[in-house]
């Protein structure tokens, strides 16, 4: 009598089993024995795949390199004063205390010029008229001051001594032409901006080497202030172009664009 030729061998090399009743793998479909019908038994192939694709799929992120931070980027942002990653929060210079930060010096040498013209053009006019108008002035800024903070939008949580307000200017073909907000008198003037965006909605590509960048500018000589310079080096000191109350224009500018032209016509 012939035999049946019932069942299949085990297709593990060391075993080669017959089995009446086989397992065929849902992984590589071979066939095996009881013994070896788990997939790491033996050794399926499909396993092997899907742990090569989990470690392919791991992502790298990067720590930032400031004290006491532990927040992490997908895509390193590196500081090209000191070299080192940081967080988005920790990119500028003032922000991660660098190490080759230089204290700022006034650059704005046309602003301060035009300034000095402007004081020394008056001095022909007589005490009376000179006292009268710096009496005006005077009243004039406070009085734009205290409007600006009934409506200003900023950080509620900053401490009133720490605030300076502006109304500032939007680039041109926004929805709004102006909105008067509040800054923090420590914030680098590159902090400033990405805070004035956000409350604005404007597009910031600031972090971005090829885009525009958004700058803050002085009205009178359009100058852009360093991105790496603290607002309170600007304020309330002798020749300084900025003062609290007063106005500023947030514009898209080329990286090799240093003035704004026709600033005039953001006031119309």
């Amino acid at each position: 009598m012939a035999e049946l030729d019932i069942g299949q061998h085990c297709q593990v090399e060391h075993c080669r089993q017959r089995d009446f009743l086989p397992f065929v793998c849902d992984g590589c479909s071979g066939i095996f024995c009881l013994e070896h019908r788990s997939r790491e038994s033996h050794g399926c192939s499909e396993v092997n795949i899907i742990n090569e694709r989990l470690k392919t799929d791991t992502h790298t992120s990067y720590p930032c390199s400031f004290k006491d931070c532990t927040e992490k980027e997908l895509v390193p942002v590196i500081c090209p004063y000191c070299e080192k990653n940081f967080c988005l929060r920790h990119r500028h210079q003032p922000d991660h205390d660098c190490e080759k930060l230089e204290i700022s010096k006034p650059r704005m040498a046309a602003t301060q010029k035009l300034v000095r013209n402007i004081i020394d053009s008056k001095a022909g006019e007589t005490v009376s008229k000179r006292r009268k108008g710096a009496k005006n002035s005077e009243t004039a800024a406070k009085v734009a001051l205290m409007k600006l903070k009934l409506h200003a939008h900023g950080d509620k949580s900053l401490p009133q001594a720490e605030r300076v307000y502006f109304q500032v200017f939007l680039p041109k073909g926004s929805k709004e032409k102006s909105k008067p907000m509040f800054f923090c008198l420590r914030w680098s003037i590159g902090k400033a901006i990405d805070f004035a965006a956000a409350l604005a909605s404007l597009k910031n590509d600031n972090n971005k080497s090829t885009a525009k960048k958004l700058r803050l500018c002085h009205i009178p000589s359009g100058e852009a202030f360093p991105l790496d310079s603290v607002l309170e080096t600007w304020i309330a000191k002798e020749d300084c172009p900025l003062y609290n109350g007063g106005n500023i224009i947030l514009e898209y500018l080329n990286d090799e664009e240093q003035f704004l032209k026709n600033t005039d016509s953001y006031l119309e």
